[in-house]
């Protein structure tokens, strides 16, 4: 990048309507800016604060040496139009996407948070990378062709809350969505890509899981269809509230662009964390790894 990323300071309002967004990324990275953009501006005008876009809205590749190939730098002509349209529709962004590494070697798996007036503001980079061979499902190896993130990025203030970042399979890892919570985080999110097999017995349980467990909101945008002949993905992109139950989601009967819409009310958050105070009866003299 040409410049490091900066930190806004601001109070969020105690109620503000988000976004989360699904559709079926392919391999044309300009048709899937049109459909982020189209999508931008539609949440903007359907009053969202800040939309939420999926894992890997840039592209989903369909062959192993496409990821080196087609992603880009933070700074590249992707993000500078998903940055352009945050700024002229007023909008934040958490958007997914390949990232090309200063040096060379294979991309990160990226969630970026751009303000409403344009500016890279946090980057995340997944840490657990989806390695798995599923008996008469998917085989996906990840890691062989995306760079393991290193570090937990602090919670930020948006003006829906102080949101933590994390990607797809850190969902399975509540240890990540505990320390974001303990850090502040008053808001989770989870750009996906979630495959058809782990979709449907796994999907909306962790979700609903992470933000029963954290007392957080929860936004999951998705990828859903049928992306090449080698890859599709499960959809039902959703919003969680802090005590458990999904306030809005898409529909799974298309793959089409679409928005699901929720007001975040941070007033609701905090009487679920008053009435029922778990992480003040936490026992940290029997397990200090949760001290903080």
């Amino acid at each position: 990048m040409t410049s490091p990323l900066s930190r806004i300071n601001l109070t969020p309002a105690r109620k503000a309507i988000a976004a989360v967004a699904q559709f079926c990324a392919q391999g044309d990275i300009q048709k899937n800016l049109q459909t982020c953009v189209q999508l931008i501006s539609s949440a903007a005008r359907r009053g969202a604060k800040m939309v939420f876009l999926p894992e890997a809205s840039d592209f989903i590749a369909e062959t192993r040496v496409q990821p080196s190939q087609q992603a880009q730098s933070l700074d590249g002509p992707f993000m500078k139009e998903i940055q352009q349209a945050a700024k002229d529709n007023g909008i934040w962004i958490s958007i997914g996407v390949h990232e090309q590494p200063p040096v060379n070697g294979m991309p990160y798996n990226t969630n970026a948070v751009i303000s409403d007036e344009g500016t890279l503001v946090s980057v995340y980079r997944k840490l657990h990378l989806f390695d798995v061979n599923l008996k008469d499902g998917p085989r996906l190896i990840e890691s062989s062709v995306t760079s393991r993130g290193e570090q937990i990025a602090d919670p930020i203030d948006t003006p829906v809350g102080k949101l933590g970042l994390s990607i797809c399979y850190d969902l399975r890892f509540p240890e990540l969505a505990q320390r974001l919570r303990h850090r502040g985080a008053q808001l989770l999110c989870y750009p996906s890509a979630f495959t058809e097999a782990t979709g449907a017995p796994h999907w909306e349980v962790l979700l609903r899981s992470r933000a029963i467990e954290t007392q957080t909101y929860v936004f999951a945008a998705a990828q859903i269809g049928k992306h090449n002949p080698k890859r599709s993905s499960y959809g039902d992109a959703m919003i969680v509230d802090p005590w458990g139950a999904v306030v809005a989601r898409c529909s799974r009967n298309s793959s089409e662009p679409t928005l699901a819409t929720a007001e975040v009310n941070l007033d609701f958050l905090d009487k679920v964390r008053r009435e029922s105070p778990v992480f003040s009866h936490k026992r940290t003299d029997i397990f200090p790894e949760y001290a903080s």
